[in-house]
């Protein structure tokens, strides 16, 4: 059967945060460079769809087609390693510097993939400048200024807002890595994967690498937004929300519930005496 066990999920689980922290930094500035532009690219389709049938829903159903590409090719999202690269220091066998290198790489390669991914795009929806912002390019302004001045309206709870889609987003973005890794499949890791991005995206939580995509697009458009909007309004605790939801309630908690334990690798007649 192509379905694989939570427990061997779990073991895969740890076996790619080793691997994903044996990468060296070029391999991790270009995969996360490419996952961060087909992530743009699915988010632009997602805003397209929204555009052209009015009906949100439809975006939410086709954004997850980017995260889907991004597991088949073996890409990186600085999100996606919040919740597995953690679970390879449980057993110490790595060290926290590795671990915030390899974050910082990635997310130095997502930000670069979404800029120039938005960049192309501005060209392509204003004929270099020369047609007015509208349709898509002007949805995408108001989307940007919404994630940003928008909970600056409600000072400390805008916040508060921010962080807490952050952790409810990754959550399912990690939950969707790691049921992908419940099949062997290409098949199954699509339909994996599509599951919990839809959740996601259909409820407008927040999402880091998104919105690397979306809140410098809306800028080069127009948008009323500085750096410190972009950043410290939304990039910064967006991210560290992501880090606490994928990490926590994604890679911690499945893999301190389905890791291997000692008994599963003895006789049946054994394990059952030890239980």
């Amino acid at each position: 059967m192509d379905y694989i066990k939570p427990t061997d999920v779990a073991a895969a689980m740890l076996e790619t945060g080793r691997r994903k922290l044996a990468l060296a930094p070029f391999d991790l500035i270009v995969r996360g460079a490419l996952a961060g532009a087909i992530l743009a690219a699915a988010t632009s389709l997602a805003v397209t769809g929204t555009v052209q049938t009015g009906q949100p829903l439809v975006g939410a159903l086709i954004f997850p087609v980017g995260l889907a590409l991004i597991v088949l090719l073996g890409f990186d999202l600085v999100t996606g390693s919040f919740g597995l690269l953690p679970l390879a220091l449980l057993g110490n066998e790595k060290n926290g510097g590795l671990m915030l290198a390899n974050w910082g790489y990635v997310f130095v390669g997502n930000l670069i993939g979404s800029v120039v991914y938005g960049a192309l795009l501005v060209i392509a929806l204003t004929n270099f400048g020369n047609t007015p912002v509208v349709g898509v390019a002007a949805r995408i302004v108001s989307i940007a200024e919404a994630k940003t001045i928008g909970y600056a309206a409600f000072g400390f709870s805008g916040m508060i807002t921010v962080f807490v889609k952050g952790v409810l987003c990754n959550w399912m973005v990690c939950l969707a890595i790691v049921a992908a890794m419940t099949s062997n499949s290409t098949v199954g890791k699509i339909a994996a994967t599509w599951m919990p991005v839809f959740i996601f995206f259909a409820q407008g939580f927040e999402h880091s690498v998104v919105n690397m995509f979306l809140i410098p697009t809306g800028m080069m458009l127009g948008a009323k937004i500085s750096l410190f909007d972009w950043w410290f309004r939304n990039q910064i605790p967006v991210t560290l929300g992501n880090l606490a939801g994928g990490f926590i309630f994604t890679g911690l908690a499945i893999y301190l519930t389905h890791k291997p334990r000692e008994t599963e690798s003895l006789p049946l007649a054994a394990r059952v005496a030890a239980e």
